[in-house]
């Protein structure tokens, strides 16, 4: 297990209070309320690899606080196109889970799927370099599971506390509201756990050619958990069956004015003209004890699982045949949740999953009302029971004369049978704490592997990329990204520095 470790400060010799002359010492960082943030950088868990604490009301109140900052559009995939169609089960995996809609080869499950851009507005360009959203909510028979994951395995940061930061850092500048080159790489250059997801996004495959020609991912390690609460780990992958394609960073730039919507337009024609896109549904399967000997954390949603290690295995295939009839009414007000979950599906200790249960049903409710989930679009295929009633935008007979409250002695719904009640059986150990991940050699291993698995022509243009958007940023925080670039790999770091010395960027 390593240790908890305080959590890596900015090098005085690269970046002093000089080179930010409006950023004096403006005393304690705060909650709302005015109490003191010892950590603002690890949340609470249960133990080094123990789920996140409800009882930590910092990150709960910084994640709140964050999920309400922009009305309406969403706060993150604003800017997105769906399409409804079918998952078909090809494989038997019953073995491992009680799901029902996995319970046998050749059954199919209505679906809905949203892709996005992650970072810009709602009239923003499809083309912009940013990961995708990759998104969908499975109708079964026990109401509805949402895979909501990006089209990379990996993501910026591992702990669900920085997330707000990392968004910020994506956003504009408070004062001019231009997006700020400063602001990202001054961020990555103090979580360079963050480097392994940038080495993706300036990589080609951070402009996909359109939604259909690129993978989807869960990103974070899930549970497949059968009735007797038995489980594996597992990581789910759709792979195109079009095939990658990507976009050159001219082509981007071209597209971007020419057609802002070239994803969505793209992605909605080919569905018309009957050329329905497909992805065959894989995942990574391994057990807890695989997973306690892996010498990297598999929760840490910045690093792989290695496919050498845990190969794929087929379990089915999403066929999109279905345009949207109003985009509004389906795509705009589709609300997905990775706490959306059926029986034989369950979380893992990922501590940015774990943020995410709570943040993103919380940002539906602001966003769309606290009944989000009658609409349509979001309504399970059974009907939906329980005593949650009134507010906003409330449909239906609200539960007309039934009591509100249960127990009760008036009838109404009843809790699910004892078989339903699926609880994977893990074991949870160790001290209440914010246990800090500790910045090793292990962060900088893949990023480094990624950088020798491109061809010679993909490893220039990720410098061409990189380092074109690097030299927009001031001389310091140029120079704090440096030692990380080249802790990746000497020569990548060596063309990056030789690529900004030669365009006077003024390192």
């Amino acid at each position: 297990m390593i240790p908890p470790v305080n959590n890596q400060k900015a090098d005085p010799k690269v970046a002093t209070s000089t080179d930010f002359p409006l950023n004096g010492d403006l005393g304690t960082l705060t909650t709302g309320s005015g109490n003191p943030v010892p950590s603002n950088q690890t949340s609470q868990t249960a133990g080094y690899y123990g789920p996140v604490l409800l009882q930590d009301f910092h990150l709960i109140d910084k994640l709140a606080h964050f999920d309400r900052e922009r009305i309406p559009e969403r706060v993150v995939h604003a800017k997105g196109a769906g399409a409804h169609g079918y998952f078909e089960v090809t494989k038997d995996v019953s073995h491992l889970t009680c799901a029902k809609f996995l319970s046998e080869v050749g059954k199919r499950t209505p679906i809905f799927t949203r892709f996005s851009t992650v970072g810009g507005e709602s009239g923003s360009a499809d083309t912009a370099r940013d990961p995708r959203g990759f998104s969908v909510k499975f109708y079964t028979e026990e109401g509805n599971w949402d895979m909501v994951g990006n089209n990379t395995p990996i993501f910026f940061v591992r702990d669900p506390i920085k997330f707000p930061d990392f968004i910020h850092t994506q956003k504009r500048d408070p004062r001019t509201h231009l997006k700020n080159p400063d602001m990202q790489w001054d961020f990555w250059s103090l979580v360079p756990e963050a480097l392994h997801q940038v080495m993706i996004l300036f990589s080609n495959r951070g402009t996909p050619d359109g939604f259909r020609h690129m993978h989807g991912y869960s990103s974070h390690t899930l549970k497949l958990v059968k009735a007797d609460g038995t489980f594996h780990y597992v990581k789910w992958h759709f792979r195109t069956n079009q095939g990658i394609k990507n976009l050159t960073a001219q082509q981007a730039a071209e597209l971007s004015g020419s057609n802002p919507d070239y994803a969505t337009q793209d992605l909605f024609e080919a569905i018309e003209r009957g050329d329905h896109p497909s992805w065959t549904v894989s995942i990574q399967i391994f057990t807890e004890e695989e997973a306690r000997k892996l010498k990297y954390d598999p929760f840490d949603v910045t690093k792989v699982v290695s496919q050498k290690d845990f190969p794929l295995h087929e379990v089915g295939r999403m066929v999109l045949d279905r345009n949207p009839e109003n985009y509004f009414a389906e795509v705009e007000q589709a609300a997905f949740s990775p706490s959306h979950m059926v029986p034989g599906i369950a979380p893992s200790p990922d501590r940015m999953l774990q943020g995410r249960l709570f943040s993103y049903p919380d940002t539906h409710r602001h966003r769309l009302g606290a009944n989000y989930l009658q609409l349509p679009i979001n309504q399970p295929l059974g009907a939906v029971r329980n005593h949650q009633r009134d507010g906003p935008m409330c449909f239906g007979g609200n539960g007309g004369r039934l009591p509100n409250y249960e127990p009760n002695s008036f009838g109404g719904p009843q809790e699910a049978p004892a078989t339903r009640e699926i609880d994977a059986r893990a074991a949870v150990e160790g001290y209440i704490g914010r246990h800090t991940y500790q910045l090793t050699d292990e962060d900088f291993d893949q990023p480094r592997a990624l950088y020798r698995l491109l061809s010679a022509g993909e490893q220039q243009d990720l410098v061409n990329n990189m380092a074109a958007n690097i030299a927009q940023a001031k001389p310091v925080f140029q120079r704090s990204i440096l030692p990380h670039l080249k802790r990746i790999d000497g020569e990548f770091g060596a063309r990056i520095e030789a690529f900004l010395k030669d365009h006077n960027s003024g390192l």
